[in-house]
């Protein structure tokens, strides 16, 4: 039998048969869930719910609130998902600043609750001039530092508080917001500096 015979023609049988198509970048899912794509938003779930995690847990510490935290991280990407811009970052950059964000509000409505008792608590008993004097500093002070955090870049603001109020070292907030570790430090630095010049204290 001729062997060219026993080879299948047509335009179907010439080539190479196709590889895989390459996954989708989170960038790509993220318009998909912008538009609903429900199977979109289980495969970002998938790719960024344990970093989410990972990250609530260093602020809060305690793992029920920090499930209850991720959580609403996540429903809060369903929801916002058309907000994503690319060109001010990465999209795990955008959902890690959402994680952070999220987490630093639970730990202001904690200490809301825990003022509110101290409050109460002062109302039934003298304390001295001093101690009154001291606790009313300190937040005027962390009044001072927020609104001069507000007076720096995105990038500067996300790096300060991972480091600062997260705990992470300069690599992990490199690794974090992916961004090269030398663009890190120099927005660290300059962000520092800019913060010295607003509170206008010596460092």
């Amino acid at each position: 039998m001729d062997q060219d015979a026993a080879r299948p023609h047509g335009p179907w049988a010439t080539g190479p048969a196709p590889g895989p198509e390459p996954a989708p970048s989170l960038a790509d899912l993220l318009g998909r869930v912008a538009r609903g794509d429900e199977s979109a938003f289980g495969e970002v779930y998938d790719q960024v719910a344990p970093s989410v995690y990972g990250l609530v847990r260093r602020v809060l510490r305690d793992p029920a609130q920090s499930e209850e935290v991720t959580q609403e991280v996540m429903v809060e990407v369903w929801r916002t998902a058309c907000r994503y811009d690319a060109r001010r970052g990465t999209p795990r950059a955008w959902l890690m600043t959402l994680a952070h964000r999220r987490a630093v509000d639970r730990v202001r409505s904690e200490q809301v609750g825990a003022d509110r008792e101290a409050r109460a608590a002062a109302a039934e008993a003298d304390r001295p001039y001093d101690e009154v004097a001291e606790e009313v500093t300190d937040r005027l002070e962390r009044e001072r530092v927020r609104r001069c955090l507000e007076t720096l870049t995105e990038l500067q603001e996300q790096s300060v508080r991972l480091a600062y109020y997260g705990g992470y070292t300069y690599r992990e907030v490199a690794r974090l917001l992916s961004t090269p570790l030398g663009t890190i430090k120099t927005r660290m630095r300059d962000g520092l500096i800019r913060l010295r010049d607003c509170l206008g204290v010596e460092w």
